[in-house]
């Protein structure tokens, strides 16, 4: 059986140490595609949904974080907001980047080169 690494040795900063690492993944997507704006306005409008969801799963217990911090930011544990940013982030840093990787800057097939366009 595959035995997966126990990321729990960090205690309450496990969730924590995650999000900055997965962060730190869609940060390098975002630089590479220069999608910064794009993932602005997708986290802009998905946050507030995405908070009030969050809230009303913790209140109602659906789900428990146990390797937390602990510090909480407006009811809902600060790792949770960090997820709302990385999440959003990280899924149009792929998407921008997998366009220029396949699509090319120009909408060529084939393309690698890193584009600038203004989106």
């Amino acid at each position: 059986m595959l035995q997966l690494p126990d990321i729990g040795v960090l205690g309450p900063y496990t969730y924590l140490a995650t999000e900055v690492l997965w962060g730190s993944v869609a940060l390098a997507l975002l630089w590479y595609a220069d999608a910064f704006r794009a993932a602005a306005r997708t986290v802009a409008v998905l946050y507030p949904f995405a908070y009030v969801w969050d809230w009303y799963t913790l209140e109602v217990g659906v789900f428990a974080i146990p390797l937390r911090t602990g510090v909480e930011l407006l009811g809902i544990p600060i790792e949770e907001h960090v997820f709302m940013l990385v999440v959003p982030a990280m899924v149009v840093g792929a998407h921008e980047t997998l366009g220029l990787v396949l699509d090319g800057p120009d909408g060529t097939e084939g393309g690698t080169t890193r584009g600038h366009e203004e989106r």
